[in-house]
């Protein structure tokens, strides 16, 4: 099984943090993390987003969709990396989780990736080329 684990980090946090943290000390850290998950064979990839104000949203409520440039006022959590595991379990993906070293305004939404056996039954010629695409691909 996959699991993605996505970091939050309230606005709040993120400022504290870029203001108190050495940056240093925090990548070393990750660093540390992400080899451990290697080293236990779960790691299948991780990466970090810029700033949200360098994002942009598109809402399909309306047609066109409307295209907002970041950041978003609304936002309580801003969404910054994630990480994409393949453990054997639920447990598992909780294990891995609850060792980031993260700290207090920063959680973790850990969600299971779909697999194409989720789909077969509702379309299996699309799960066929959807395989085939992902092969090419690879």
């Amino acid at each position: 099984m996959r699991y993605m684990l996505i970091m939050q980090v309230e606005p709040e946090a993120a400022a504290k943090a870029s203001e108190e943290l050495d940056m240093k000390q925090v990548i070393a850290a990750m660093s540390a993390y992400n080899e451990e998950l290697q080293k236990a064979g779960v790691f299948l990839s991780a990466e970090g987003l810029s700033d949200a104000s360098e994002g942009f949203r598109v809402d399909f409520s309306s047609v066109p969709p409307a295209v907002t440039d970041g950041p978003f006022a609304e936002a309580r959590e801003v969404f910054t990396g994630f990480w994409i595991l393949e453990v054997a379990s639920r447990e598992e993906a909780e294990h891995w989780a609850k060792q980031c070293p993260l700290g207090p305004g920063v959680a973790l939404e850990v969600r299971r990736v779909n697999e194409f056996a989720d789909f077969e039954s509702v379309d299996p010629e699309w799960v066929e080329k959807a395989q085939e695409w992902r092969a090419a691909n690879a």
